[in-house]
């Protein structure tokens, strides 16, 4: 039986998790917090803009609101809400595909410098 060699994704994210590497020959970035924090940003960024589409068909109701101060503020509540579905549990995902495509960048560049 013969086991197949992990990807640098799946090798970086078992360093990240258990804080050893299971194939000592694949680098594992440095920075995996900064990787992982710009993957949720981007998710957050793209469920918000997915938001401001949703919230621009709403009309509000001229006896309770309405006006300037309500589109501005009503555009940082969407990039909020995008924040928070991004790091819930029950995000869309994207930040997870993004991360590892970042991972892999990262390594085909170190290669490439090797």
């Amino acid at each position: 039986m013969s086991i197949m060699p992990a990807s640098a994704y799946d090798t970086a994210m078992a360093t990240a998790r258990y804080g050893k590497s299971p194939e000592a020959e694949v680098k594992i970035p440095k920075n995996m917090e900064k990787i992982r924090e710009a993957a949720i940003e981007f998710e957050a960024m793209f469920i918000g803009e997915m938001l401001n589409h949703m919230f621009a068909g709403i009309d509000t109701d001229p006896m309770f609101g309405g006006g300037s101060g309500e589109k501005m503020w009503q555009g940082m509540m969407v990039q909020e809400y995008g924040k928070i579905m991004a790091r819930g549990t029950n995000s869309i995902g994207l930040a997870d595909h993004i991360q590892k495509a970042m991972i892999e960048l990262q390594q085909n560049l170190q290669e490439g410098d090797a």
